[in-house]
């Protein structure tokens, strides 16, 4: 634009150019996302792949490992909800990364104590806090590389958010792998309380993180409000042009406008989809041993090769998000891991086929959540951010709960666990993808 002489217009500066993030503080909170997210998911996946050796130590049928863990879902959906969104989107990013990582620490001290069933399953429940991570990591990251000054990341967001969200795969691995070595020699309760230590000291390093811009604004504005400043409020808020209102529930305004459509989208893709991964990740190595007939020593030993593909796919949809859309990746991710899983349960009987179609499998299945993860962000405005994205994660709980007791009417009515799981887990994993293909294919992003 220019003046009527000619001149050009200076640039308008964005009120957010007022707030930028740094190289270096951009790059230490990724990478203390990615450990944490690392130690969040062993504690929360080691409960599912040594479910056998647990299931034999206090005697339980392979229907009551199944209904004890669908237990444990649901607890985990709760403190998950409660933990991961609400409590966030009031006390900032900085201290629910502290919180959720805190009840990492609690959940695997604990469940190294639980003397049987009922309160196994609700010290599982605080690991919930743990799954949390990656819903928070999505809402403090979002924001933060929407205002890096590192350009790198700032125009292959996507691409780098994969590598944090990798450490889903990276926590498998470690999972399977320190099971396959300790468990015979230390039993599965040293192997929960490994997992405290690590996640005491990613608390102690995330005390010297800064809080995101965005969530700093929008308390500045609620603080005015509070103290009778509206017109203070109200020019702040027209600055940044966002409305932060103190009536404003974030539960309910993620049901309402824009974000009204990814809510309900994508709460049935996650529900649909970690049928999946409640099948093929969570009980992975039930699946191979009374599915496939693998022993439980290989079973482990597969599972961490299986984990090492799933974190290629992790960088590959992160990266392709950034190329061909995220909403594109994520569905196109989840119907060829449908198929693939499908073909694996009840087209082949060899070892080596089995392992390959379940690595090609879990490709296409965690793999998109580098992408899912970030575009869930991206649906929901500063307010309610953290709300949304940690209300859809909670829903991924509902899809546990679901799948959990499904898996367990079936094994019990005397479904053999390959049929069950194809049932279960490949058709929910096949229909998820198309579920994802009614959401928004570019997502809004506000502040």
């Amino acid at each position: 634009m220019t003046h009527i002489d000619g001149r050009p217009e200076p640039k308008q500066l964005s009120p957010w150019s007022k707030h930028p993030i740094s190289r270096s503080e951009t790059r230490r909170g990724s990478l203390l996302a990615f450990l944490a997210m690392t130690f969040a998911i062993y504690d929360f996946i080691l409960f599912g792949t040594i479910l056998p050796d647990i299931q034999q130590h206090f005697g339980w049928s392979d229907s009551e490992a199944t209904a004890i863990n669908t237990a444990v879902s649901l607890g985990g959906a709760l403190v998950l909800l409660v933990g991961g969104g609400l409590v966030v989107d009031r006390i900032g990013r900085r201290l629910g990364m502290m919180l959720t990582i805190g009840g990492t620490a609690l959940g695997s001290a604990l469940t190294s104590i639980a003397p049987g069933a009922i309160l196994l399953v609700v010290f599982r429940s605080i690991s919930g806090m743990g799954l949390a991570e990656q819903g928070v990591n999505s809402t403090y990251l979002n924001e933060v590389y929407a205002l890096t000054t590192d350009s790198k990341i700032k125009n292959h967001r996507g691409f780098t958010y994969s590598m944090v969200q990798s450490g889903f795969p990276v926590g498998s691995i470690l999972a399977a792998a320190f099971a396959a070595a300790l468990l015979p020699l230390v039993g599965w309760r040293w192997l929960f309380l490994a997992a405290t230590f690590p996640a005491l000291l990613i608390i102690f390093m995330r005390r010297g993180l800064r809080e995101t811009p965005q969530f700093e604004v929008q308390k500045r504005i609620r603080t005015l409000r509070r103290s009778g400043s509206h017109a203070q409020a109200a020019q702040l808020a027209a600055e940044y042009g966002i409305d932060v209102d103190n009536k404003k529930v974030p539960l309910i305004e993620i049901f309402r406008g824009r974000a009204l459509r990814s809510t309900i989208v994508l709460s049935f893709a996650w529900i649909t989809n970690w049928f999946g991964i409640l099948t093929f990740s969570i009980l992975g190595t039930s699946v191979l041993t009374l599915g496939k007939h693998i022993s439980f020593t290989h079973a482990l030993i597969y599972t961490v090769i299986i984990n090492l593909v799933g974190f290629v796919g992790y960088l590959f949809h992160g990266w392709a998000g950034d190329r061909f859309g995220r909403r594109n990746v994520i569905g196109i991710g989840w119907v060829i891991a449908g198929i693939v899983f499908a073909i694996m349960l009840l087209g082949v009987t060899d070892s080596a086929a089995v392992v390959a179609l379940y690595a090609i499998g879990m490709f296409f299945l965690i793999g998109p959540y580098a992408a899912l993860l970030f575009y869930n962000g991206e649906c929901y405005e500063t307010h309610c951010r953290a709300t949304g994205v940690n209300f859809l994660n909670a829903t991924s709980q509902i899809g546990a709960v679901v799948a959990g007791s499904v898996l367990t009417s079936l094994l019990a009515s005397g479904v053999a666990w390959s049929h069950a799981a194809f049932y279960v887990g490949a058709i929910g994993v096949f229909v998820s993808g198309f579920i994802v293909f009614f959401s928004r294919k570019e997502p809004e992003v506000a502040g």
